[in-house]
């Protein structure tokens, strides 16, 4: 939306301003954050909160006209266990490579597949 694109999925909120500018800027908040040696741990309930707000919008933007709901529902069911799943790994590699090396190869990884998948579902949306 940001790109000035319709999503697949209508979502009246992210066609204001504000809320486009609002959420990328917690986006990049969260790409710089989680490389400080303070920051919170992803599955605390505030982490965990943000994560299903964030997945529920994707979701819902990225799905079908007509199946936003079935498309947040998704976003959530899949971001929840994957903060623990990625959180684990996150330690591990932690361990072995330090904290801001593991988070900069998981945010390409994450911007990556983000993308992939944004990318899929406006393509599937044309055809």
């Amino acid at each position: 939306r940001l790109a000035g694109r319709d999503t697949p999925g209508r979502l009246v909120l992210l066609d204001r301003p504000a809320v486009k500018l609002g959420a990328l800027a917690m986006g990049v908040a969260e790409l710089l954050g989680d490389k400080m040696r303070r920051a919170p741990d992803r599955t605390v309930f505030l982490g965990l909160l943000a994560r299903c707000m964030s997945a529920g919008v994707a979701g819902a933007a990225l799905a079908p006209r007509g199946k936003e709901r079935t498309g947040a529902a998704i976003g959530v069911a899949t971001a929840v266990p994957l903060a623990y799943v990625t959180f684990a790994a996150r330690k591990k590699a932690m361990a072995q490579i330090g904290q801001t090396r593991s988070g900069l190869i998981e945010d390409a990884l994450v911007v990556t597949a983000g993308a992939l998948i944004v990318a899929l579902s406006m393509s599937r949306e044309r055809h």
